[in-house]
């Protein structure tokens, strides 16, 4: 590492949510990790780590990416979350890719192609989503008769993705109606791995009998999506409120607290390379965006923009105290420190002082959006209690 700018994932923290999740929400056969986009940026090398705290399947959205999962481990089974080109399904065979379908003339293309291995498939339901996935019961029975006339094509998985999280709406019902009504000519029991819901749908609503895996995204890393009720007046009608508004609108209960006790993995890091004093009426940066009201001392700092990271962060932390970001650049934040800060000093973009939820809710964004901010050119530390590994992507 040559700029001092990387951000640490901690092993251990995702192991601790993976094995509190898992002990938590115990009646699911498979735990599905969706490690789309390089696992959240947090580096696919995690998943070694989720596998061994009891991660049994995992969830990408390309082919792409689960060819780079196969470099690290040859075994988990990977299902991708969009649909594939037949022209690759040699691809896909050699690495034991399981497809995911999504309409019938793809699986009759499929039943065309002479494959050398059982190919895993899981038909995805579209229940109201609308992005992918069958829509009418008659094609999606006609899709199970052709599976089960080629004895090359496993149906190993059905599922849907839902669009609202049903706490305060009617639209997570609506789906699961439909669903059921979609599926009604399958035997549901004949189909190995049931998965219908995401990290946030999941610890909301209670296991449907028929499910038998779940798909666990953002809630590995540290986020459960709970609301812990307020006791106070204002709290007592607010949940008087939503009750009303639930019966009126005969929407299911959920559950709004779930007590999973997460841990966020992911801190980011910078170091004070430079400090100067600036003399008032001076400006620091591009464009006179900040001119100095007295003489004051402002550190540079090697991250910009290019790693993700904007004067709209507002703060960073030196030594424990939060300093303000006074301009920024492709490669540089403008800081005003004081006595106390020197050159190397560390730089917590946010981590333990400097949280990420303080982060999101400044920027109005939620955590998915913060972690896709922070580019690879950042490199990511692998830390394993005391051992450290640099992984650049």
């Amino acid at each position: 590492m040559y700029r001092k700018t990387y951000a640490v994932i901690d092993s251990e923290k995702l192991k601790r949510n993976t094995k509190e999740i898992i002990k938590k929400y115990s009646k699911y056969n498979y735990y599905i990790a969706v490690v789309k986009n390089n696992a959240y940026h947090h580096g696919i090398k995690i998943v070694n780590d989720l596998i061994e705290a009891g991660i049994n399947y995992l969830a990408v959205s390309s082919l792409e990416e689960a060819l780079d999962i196969r470099k690290i481990n040859n075994e988990i089974p990977i299902l991708v979350l969009e649909p594939i080109s037949l022209e690759f399904i040699d691809d896909c065979q050699m690495n034991a890719i399981t497809l995911m379908i999504e309409n019938l003339e793809e699986l009759k293309k499929l039943n065309e192609k002479k494959l050398t291995y059982p190919q895993k498939v899981h038909l995805k339901i579209d229940s109201g989503m609308n992005r992918l996935g069958f829509k009418e019961r008659t094609e999606i029975k006609e899709a199970v008769k052709i599976i089960e006339t080629n004895e090359k094509i496993v149906l190993e998985g059905l599922f849907t993705h839902f669009a609202t999280s049903g706490r305060n709406d009617s639209y997570y019902d609506q789906q699961l109606a439909t669903f059921k009504e979609l599926t009604k000519d399958m035997h549901l029991k004949d189909i190995p791995i049931i998965h219908i819901d995401r990290s946030l749908t999941f610890v909301s609503h209670k296991k449907p009998s028929f499910v038998t895996g779940v798909r666990l995204g953002i809630v590995l890393f540290g986020f459960n999506g709970s609301i812990k009720p307020t006791k106070n007046i204002k709290g007592k009608l607010s949940n008087l409120k939503r009750q009303f508004v639930l019966k009126r609108n005969h929407i299911s209960e959920s559950i709004l607290e779930n007590h999973l006790k997460l841990e966020t993995a992911f801190s980011l890091y910078s170091t004070v390379m430079s400090i100067r004093t600036v003399k008032k009426g001076e400006i620091v940066g591009y464009n006179g965006f900040y001119k100095a009201k007295k003489e004051e001392r402002v550190a540079t700092l090697p991250i910009g923009y290019a790693d993700g990271v904007t004067k709209e962060f507002q703060n960073v932390a030196i030594n424990g105290k939060k300093y303000k970001i006074i301009n920024d650049a492709m490669d540089m934040l403008s800081v005003l420190v004081d006595e106390s800060v020197k050159i190397d000093d560390k730089v917590e973009i946010f981590g333990e002082t400097i949280s990420i939820k303080e982060v999101t809710t400044k920027l109005n964004i939620n955590s998915y959006h913060l972690f896709n901010l922070i580019s690879n050119r950042v490199p990511r530390i692998h830390k394993d209690k005391e051992k450290e590994i640099e992984i650049k992507y």
